[in-house]
């Protein structure tokens, strides 16, 4: 196990991450921001925080449960269904940037997608990510990225979170090939 990201490096890389959506939508006055439950979530009241302050006023966020657009739904252990909850702006016609922890496969953005065309219709979508680990399946990217990770599809990436976890912290498990 080896950390490749502290808890500094979290904060730095979404503070990068807020100032390139904010430099890429030219400001903050149509931007939803939507975290995948449960540290995308996290990720997204965090990312609308920092994106706040530099604004000077508040960004709708809210959280986009995705549990039922999923393609694995028969070969997981049943979970909770976390709550959806979209700020009352709501997202039709705006740029709905969809916040996760980790991108893999690319399986989990495109239930997201999935779940974001039964709340609305979205001007565009953007997807931001604090970790990019590659082995994608699917045509998907992220357009933020706050740290590419090239791991074997053997290891496994980890985010830590205060807010669920104590402690913020990014670690790759398992042997690399």
């Amino acid at each position: 196990m080896s950390v490749a990201l502290s808890a500094q490096d979290i904060s730095r890389a979404l503070t990068r991450i807020s100032h390139e959506i904010l430099e890429k939508n030219h400001g903050s006055s149509e931007i939803t921001v939507l975290g995948i439950p449960t540290r995308g979530a996290h990720l997204a009241a965090r990312i609308a925080a920092i994106m706040s302050s530099i604004e000077g006023k508040e960004i709708a966020h809210g959280t986009l449960d995705i549990t039922l657009y999923r393609d694995d739904l028969r070969l997981r252990a049943p979970r909770a269904i976390m709550p959806t909850s979209i700020p009352p702006i709501g997202i039709q016609g705006r740029d709905v940037i969809l916040i996760d922890d980790v991108l893999y496969s690319g399986r989990t953005i495109r239930a997201a997608l999935d779940a974001l065309g039964e709340v609305g219709r979205p001007r565009t979508v953007q997807l931001a990510v604090l970790v990019d680990r590659g082995h994608r399946q699917l045509p998907i990217r992220a357009d933020f990225v706050g740290k590419n990770l090239p791991t074997s599809e053997k290891q496994s990436v980890r985010v830590s979170l205060t807010e669920i976890d104590g402690v913020d912290e990014v670690v790759i498990e398992g042997e690399a090939n």
